[in-house]
């Protein structure tokens, strides 16, 4: 954790948002930068009210907290939870989420129940512990129970509490495997709390779908049918999607009714500087740089500020230069900036929260770890360093500021990407939309087979289990038989193994063991790098940076699963190439798409590391090429691809264009972008083009999923297929570079080195795609 000492908080007036950003901009160079200005009007609280059944000590113990009653959204899905009725509650932050399902989850506990509450962070959990304390209710017996959980605590924990707050790695891996050991517990359980659930998504949120699916199975052997309620920001129709993660019918609450003060939104682009990158294309001034500076000013303007980053190396970078900057002007104001990130102590983290609301910190640089709903009320503004990959999240980190009912000041910075520039250039893609889908398949056969497996070795299978498991339950189940992972008897599917089930689900889609990093003198372990990224990361020769140290890779060692690393400073960094090859196993949907198709299948995709590039750190210059030997890696995965037939590409040739160049900076585009309409981050997802494809015989673009089985980001790709390639299009179009840069078309994943990409010739490929055939 950073050096920081607290100081005395300062008293000043209350902030607007307009001055605020004002300030920001009174450097003339500046006001070029914003992009577009949103005003977020307030909204007026609505009238609250306390249910009838709800018990006078929960009453009294939240009116000594100032409560004094539900806002209509919360009364409304506590009745529902009263009722036995399955609910997901999805408003805006800073709504009371927490406090609707608290009264109905308390009340179950005063009846002799008990309540289980699922988080993805420990962080979260461990404030919501804090709030539940906070009630002072002698009969609530909460408890977190996590990885960081005493061994004698856990005891008590299974033993005695009635509110236990976990995590879906926890329940996965403890809880439902040794689910004997909690049966008083099962069998009290009525209300299961899912919160932050616009979380769980792609493979991670169909594991954690299939690990509901296992509770439920669980609660029902031990007698007891709890009720759902989940929580999340605003996601697109919340019941269906609620109803895709847990398997029930739910009722949603959408209509928020809580206070709320009004939030100017400004969007933000850093300038090109004179440096020049790859191809000569210009370079951007770096998000970390132009975040540090806003920090800087908003704190020596006494603005209580959080700066949401997309890494933990970001924090540390943009609360030391922010540190540097202020040290400039007062010994005294680098106290005041801190960073907070994952991997500090839980209680360091407390402290700095702490801190942070009582004003001894008032700039905090921090990754997502404070997106989710802990309190930190009484921000004045949020800074957001690049898109952070849904508007979930981009309303949910925005939220953090003006929680008080206060107006707030919220800042979207571009990092140099082609969905960061489109979207601080096309406002009209963030403002007056609704927020994304959640995107999950439960039924991908690598996902459910090995919590079908989990299922057996906790209770035997049997016929009645499969409605609970999806349709696709019956034919996985096939699959494990013949596998020989299950056994198939009269009374259902058993899992006869010694080794434990749960194992063989990696809920967090690393792929495998991680890779140990460990310094080849000292035999340190320094950390871990998850097994399919070793490749690019850590293999030998490669330069890896530490928290802020840089060592050499001397050995990668895939079979002992190491990689000797010794501390060094080259002057160059190294990036891996790769060559990766596309066949097509299956289309399962197809249409027309201008003069060509779109399809939606089943592909497989081998991708090998070959070698690694040099290349010198303030130049850029490229100093030498070095082969690798590592092994190929096969995915077999889900694809959105689309073809032009050589009648619609004659022309193009003509014109001189390079169909492989354009066909590959279109690629790089659309993979961009597709964040903007799935839920996902683009290095969850790969593709491939080329001239002629062999298995279509025509020029042909994939859009793949980074995940066994798939994710479903390239089947949204498919069902907004015309959106997407149009906002591709348009990203490239509105980009004011000449030939490419990393802005438009370059990528910071390719194998290729960029090379080559033909930025006008991608602009007439999707120009031809989307432009209807003429009607005959």
């Amino acid at each position: 954790m950073p050096n920081w000492k607290p100081v005395t908080p300062t008293t000043s007036p209350s902030r607007r948002p307009g001055p605020i950003l004002s300030r920001l901009l009174a450097a003339p160079s500046r006001r070029e930068r914003v992009t577009h200005v949103e005003h977020v009007p307030a909204r007026q609280a609505g009238e609250a009210r306390w249910p009838d059944w709800v018990d006078d000590l929960i009453i009294s113990h939240l009116r000594n907290q100032g409560i004094e009653g539900l806002w209509e959204h919360q009364a409304t899905a506590a009745e529902l939870v009263h009722r036995g009725q399955n609910v997901i509650i999805a408003t805006g932050t800073a709504s009371g989420k927490s406090l609707a399902y608290q009264v109905p989850a308390v009340s179950a506990v005063l009846s002799g129940g008990t309540v289980l509450y699922l988080t993805p962070t420990k962080a979260l959990a461990a404030d919501q512990l804090r709030a539940v304390k906070d009630l002072k209710l002698a009969q609530t017996r909460a408890a977190t129970y996590d990885g960081d959980t005493p061994p004698d605590e856990r005891q008590w924990v299974r033993r005695h509490a009635n509110y236990v707050l976990t995590n879906p790695d926890m329940l996965h891996r403890s809880m439902l495997p040794h689910h004997s050991g909690w049966s008083s517990f099962w069998r009290r359980l009525q209300v299961i709390v899912v919160d932050e659930c616009h979380g769980y998504r792609g493979v991670f949120g169909s594991h954690v779908a299939q690990i509901l699916r296992r509770l439920r199975r669980i609660c029902g052997k031990y007698g007891s049918s709890p009720t759902f309620i989940l929580v999340s920001a605003t996601v697109s129709d919340p019941a269906a999607a609620a109803m895709r993660l847990t398997g029930l019918e739910m009722a949603e609450v959408t209509v928020d009714a809580s206070p709320r003060g009004s939030t100017t939104f400004a969007l933000w682009e850093p300038p090109l500087t004179d440096l020049r990158g790859e191809g000569g294309a210009p370079v951007r001034r770096t998000v970390t740089a132009e975040t540090a500076d806003l920090l800087s000013d908003l704190v020596i303007d006494d603005v209580r500020t959080l700066a949401f980053v997309r890494s933990r190396r970001a924090a540390e970078t943009v609360s030391l230069i922010a540190r540097g900057n202020l040290e400039e002007i007062s010994p005294e104001l680098p106290s005041r900036v801190a960073a907070y990130r994952a991997g500090y102590l839980a209680e360091d983290r407390r402290v700095l929260e702490k801190a942070l609301r009582s004003g001894a910190i008032m700039g905090l640089a921090t990754t997502n770890a404070l997106e989710l709903g802990i309190d930190v009320s009484g921000l004045d503004a949020v800074l957001i360093a690049g898109w952070p990959g849904t508007r979930a999240s981009l309303w949910q980190q925005a939220g953090r500021a003006g929680r008080d009912g206060q107006d707030a000041l919220a800042v979207l910075i571009a990092r140099d990407d082609p969905l960061d520039t489109y979207l601080v250039h096309h406002p009209e893609a963030l403002f007056g939309q609704p927020v994304e889908a959640i995107v999950l398949d439960p039924d991908n056969p690598y996902v459910l087979g090995p919590h079908l497996c989990a299922a057996a070795a906790e209770i035997p299978l049997t016929e009645d289990d499969l409605a609970v498991f999806g349709d696709a339950a019956e034919e996985v189940l096939d699959d494990l038989v013949r596998r020989g992972m299950l056994r198939r008897r009269p009374q259902g599917w058993f899992w006869t193994r010694r080794e434990r089930a749960a194992n063989l689900a990696d809920i967090r889609g690393s792929g495998g063991a991680p890779i140990q990093v460990v310094e080849s003198s000292t035999g340190q372990l320094l950390g871990t790098v998850d097994e399919p990224s070793s490749h690019t990361a850590v293999h030998t020769g490669a330069v890896h940076l530490h928290q802020g140290d840089t060592y050499l890779v001397e050995l990668l060692d895939l079979d002992a699963g190491v990689a000797l690393v010794s501390a060094e400073d080259p002057d160059y960094s190294t990036f891996a190439r790769d060559v990766t090859e596309i066949s097509v196993l299956e289309s399962l949907r197809h249409h027309p798409l201008g003069p060509g198709e779109l399809h939606f299948g089943t592909v497989e995709v081998t991708r090998q590391v070959v070698s690694f590039l040099k290349r010198r750190v303030q130049t850029g210059e490229i100093l030498g090429e070095e082969p690798l030997d590592l092994p190929p890696r096969t995915l077999r995965t889900r694809a959105v691809w689309w073809t032009l037939p050589d009648t619609a590409v004659a022309p193009l040739v003509s014109e001189g264009l390079d169909l492989g160049g354009a066909a590959h900076a279109a690629e790089h585009a659309a993979i961009g972008l597709l964040p903007l309409f799935a839920t996902c981050d683009r290095w969850d997802i790969g593709g491939v083009s080329t001239e002629t494809h062999p298995d279509t015989d025509l020029l042909t673009v994939f859009v793949y999923d980074g995940h066994e089985g798939g994710a479903g980001f390239a089947e949204r790709g498919f069902a907004r297929a015309r959106e997407w390639l149009t906002a591709t299009r348009e990203a490239i179009a509105s980009c004011e570079c000449e030939r490419g840069c990393p802005s438009c078309i370059q990528s910071p994943k390719c194998g290729n080195g960029n090379e080559p990409l033909d930025k006008q010739g991608a602009l007439h490929l999707l120009t031809t795609l989307l432009t209807p055939p003429p009607t005959p």
